[in-house]
């Protein structure tokens, strides 16, 4: 089956199919082009990288600083040498580091971890950009995790729309979402781009999700939604009558989900 446990923002511990798969890892104290400004955590990570199992496979969904984050890039590096999975044209940023196998991949196209855990590319409805000159430049996505038996899939950060469907019809039910529920607020400014928790429940709906876990809230404070705003909404959701029947996690740091095969 499938053990999450999530790190913090959209950092979560993947384990499937013998392999330890990170998604968008974020060790830093800020999230943001220098280290002395700019978002900082509101709580520190569930585990040190030191503390971290070997680990098989980074997937990065985009290019902005709360989900590439190159300080941690180089310290995963070191600690074991993992395959970074990145959008087309971000393998030049982290090759640039030093990051020794890179691989880049477009919306739908695939790698494989050995002889078992294919990772896919999938659509996603967001923007790129690290600069003032490089502006959807890269490409942004999220991914699907399988391993013939369970599957997961990592939205990265996206705004509502037709994806989540056409990934269900592609590759069947998912055992597993993590699925971004903060920086929602202001509406009219991050509807395009960020799910609200409202998006995420809808999310889980078409991905016919087994079970899903809540990422992208409580860490940094990068929308007017702060720290509790949207774990309290998909609480306040879940409790409602007609979705009581869902799974849907919303996870202190450190928190797992253990979903099995089938």
């Amino acid at each position: 089956g499938i053990l999450a446990t999530f790190i913090n923002h959209a950092t979560v511990l993947v384990q499937i199919g013998g392999k330890n798969i990170l998604t968008d890892p974020v060790w830093s104290e800020r999230v943001s082009p220098v280290s002395f400004i700019g978002p900082k955590r509101f709580h520190p990570p569930a585990l040190a990288i030191e503390e971290l199992p070997p680990i098989d496979a980074v997937v990065i969904s985009h290019n902005h600083y709360d989900h590439l984050d190159l300080a941690t890039l180089t310290q995963l590096e070191k600690h074991s040498q993992p395959v970074f999975i990145v959008g087309l044209g971000n393998r030049e940023l982290l090759e640039g580091v030093g990051l020794t196998h890179v691989v880049e991949l477009d919306w739908w196209q695939e790698h494989a971890l050995g002889n078992q855990v294919v990772i896919t590319g999938t659509p996603a409805q967001h923007w790129s950009t690290r600069t003032r000159i490089d502006h959807n430049r890269t490409l942004w996505l999220g991914y699907r995790v399988g391993d013939g038996r369970s599957q997961l899939f990592f939205a990265g950060d996206t705004g509502m729309g037709p994806h989540f469907a056409q990934i269900q019809e592609r590759f069947g039910s998912m055992d597993l979402s993590l699925l971004p529920i903060g920086a929602y607020l202001p509406r009219w400014f991050m509807k395009d781009n960020h799910l609200s928790p409202d998006d995420a429940l809808e999310a889980h709906y078409d991905l016919r999700s087994r079970q899903s876990m809540a990422i992208h809230f409580g860490t940094f404070n990068l929308g007017d939604d702060g720290q509790d705003t949207a774990s309290q909404r998909l609480r306040a959701l879940l409790e409602d009558e007609q979705h009581q029947q869902v799974h849907f996690m919303i996870p202190e740091p450190g928190g797992q989900v253990h979903q099995k095969s089938g």
